[in-house]
């Protein structure tokens, strides 16, 4: 499928999720969270596909926020609905996802560009990055999970910090709050974020996926976590990749993992 604001590329098993709107500083517009709802769906679907990487297209934002023009018209009705479909049709896709994604983020990443970083799985950043929420200083919240993923990332009292004063963290601060994993140069972003993929995608693949589910269930206040560990551990016993990985640690040799 041909995207209008999306570059797709695949690398051996990573697929490479790079929003081309550089001249709007990869804002989020509606084409462009449709053609990511579609593009994370196709990946997650496609079994030639270990995990991804997103980024955005140039050295000043990875998404520098939301299309603020499109918000003019809306209503609470209109906003809700907005907020509602970005959560169930790009944001929990992400991070619901059954395999790793990694957000390179590489410059500003604001409002929904940050809640975009927060849905994905690791976050890996270049030191000119810079993050906020700055949705107060135009009468707005966060409406893409930015509120909870943020809350689960750095602590209530930090992130009550970031979202009432709107101020952008840099890329060291945001490594010391918990915000992102990694702080790289520039040069370095996008070759960090692929050799910690191929080091994940050397796993197996089921697990991966189960620990994506597990660790997802620790902050979800409906599902008690322990109960889903328990289960999932349990299922991993009959996969061939856990027979393997049993076999091969035994043996003293490298597992080779199938996903099955």
């Amino acid at each position: 499928m041909a995207f209008e604001n999306l570059i797709i590329e695949d690398k051996g098993r990573i697929r490479y999720i790079t929003i081309n709107r550089e001249s709007k500083l990869n804002a989020l517009n509606k084409t462009t969270l449709a053609e990511l709802h579609d593009a994370f769906t196709q990946a997650f679907r496609d079994k030639a596909v270990g995990g991804i990487i997103i980024t955005g297209a140039g050295p000043k934002a990875f998404v520098a926020g939301a299309d603020i023009a499109e918000f003019a018209s809306l209503d609470a009705e209109g906003g809700t609905a907005l907020s509602r479909n970005g959560h169930t049709k790009v944001f929990d896709v992400i991070a619901n996802g059954s395999k790793p994604v990694i957000a390179a983020v590489n410059g500003f990443a604001l409002g929904g560009g940050l809640e975009l970083a927060m849905a994905c799985h690791i976050r890996i950043a270049s030191d000119n990055a810079k993050m906020g929420l700055p949705e107060v200083t135009l009468g707005l919240i966060p409406g893409y999970g930015g509120t909870q993923r943020l809350t689960a990332l750095v602590g209530k009292g930090k992130a009550l910090e970031i979202i009432m004063t709107a101020d952008m963290v840099t890329a060291a601060d945001a490594y010391q709050y918990g915000l992102v994993n990694h702080v790289v140069t520039q040069g370095e972003l996008l070759p960090k974020a692929e050799e910690m993929m191929t080091k994940i995608l050397s796993r197996a693949p089921l697990s991966i996926a189960a620990a994506i589910k597990t660790v997802n269930a620790a902050s979800d206040p409906s599902t008690n976590g322990f109960e889903v560990e328990i289960t999932e551990f349990g299922k991993c016993f009959d996969t061939a990749d856990m027979k393997e990985g049993v076999t091969a640690f035994l043996e003293k040799r490298k597992a080779d993992f199938k996903g099955e």
